[in-house]
């Protein structure tokens, strides 16, 4: 018994530690990602690839260029499937085809007509490694997470899901970086899913929405609400930002008068929502609506989503 006990505990043991890796690169990745340049007589263009698992991808094309450089809703995307074999990715069956090999995706018509090729790219959100201004509070910066609630870090420094403040807040500015798990295999929710919560009540979403729709359950939407102006989600395993300004919703005699609102939010530095008004609470909300502060929480979903270089500013 005492045995059988034993490999009970080193198997609880393992598998914590297995929830707690990262799911790890494979021969799909390197292809994954964003592409950015001139086709066809230079007309401006991007490209997102998508990995779907097992070879597969998929390829969102955008004229006038990526999401947040060019790119506008009222200029159509198109989309094509594609396969890897060996180190070249083909696609085709599209209004736009090609191929990707040694990081350079070569783009051709539905006549197989060359149209140019783009270099993969990889973007940075201007607004990464932000240093906390003066009055900040600053809530982690991988020393320690001693301002969470059973807060948990790696062994290289980075927080971990599924944790709130211990320090309650009301209204003010909010930076953090975040980190999505390369899981290809995933699909719609089940795909990098996370969330930050302003006061335990208002969720702006966090997800592995690359090269998605941009719908309010996505990445950068405030759940339930509002989807983001652009989808500015970059590919998994890429540092991310949100800077988010946010009014707590104002109550007299135990009933709200005025909705919370989320002032401005950005994504990776482009703004996705303004003076957008939060007409309910997120359903799955830890924190119920009450006149009372809340903390900011870091919802776990189950993937193993890494955060860093998180503080706050109170409203004066």
């Amino acid at each position: 018994m005492l045995k059988l006990h034993f490999a009970l505990a080193l198997l609880f043991i393992a598998s914590l530690a297995s929830a707690q890796a990262q799911p790890k690169p494979d021969a799909d990745f390197p292809f994954q990602g964003e592409y950015a340049g001139e086709l066809d007589g230079g007309r401006k263009f991007g490209i997102q690839v998508i990995a779907l698992g097992d070879a597969k991808f998929r390829a969102v094309f955008y004229p006038g260029g990526l999401p947040g450089d060019g790119w506008t809703k009222d200029k159509p995307k198109t989309k094509t499937d594609g396969a890897r074999d060996n180190d070249t990715v083909t696609f085709a069956g599209g209004r736009l085809n090609g191929t990707i090999k040694n990081a350079q995706f070569s783009v051709t018509d539905s006549g197989n007509k060359s149209l140019g090729a783009l270099k993969k790219v990889e973007r940075e959100s201007p607004t990464i490694g932000a240093k906390p201004p003066e009055g900040a509070i600053v809530l982690f910066d991988g020393k320690n997470a001693e301002a969470w609630e059973k807060g948990k870090m790696t062994e290289d420094g980075l927080l971990v899901q599924g944790t709130q403040t211990k320090q309650k807040f009301v209204s003010g500015t909010l930076h953090v970086e975040f980190m999505l798990p390369y899981e290809p295999k995933g699909r719609d929710q089940g795909r990098g899913n996370s969330g930050v919560y302003l006061q335990g009540r208002d969720e702006v979403q966090v997800l592995d929405s690359f090269g998605l729709e941009g719908k309010n359950n996505e990445c950068g939407g405030i759940y339930g609400i509002a989807e983001p102006a652009v989808n500015m989600c970059f590919p998994p395993m890429t540092w991310q930002t949100y800077d988010i300004e946010f009014t707590a919703a104002k109550w007299e005699n135990g009933k709200k008068t005025s909705n919370a609102v989320f002032n401005l939010v950005k994504h990776n530095g482009v703004v996705i929502h303004k003076d957008q008004e939060v007409t309910k609470v997120t359903t799955a909300a830890p924190v119920a609506d009450n006149p009372e502060p809340g903390p900011i929480t870091i919802q776990d979903h189950g993937h193993q989503v890494r955060y860093r270089n998180i503080w706050f500013v109170p409203a004066k």
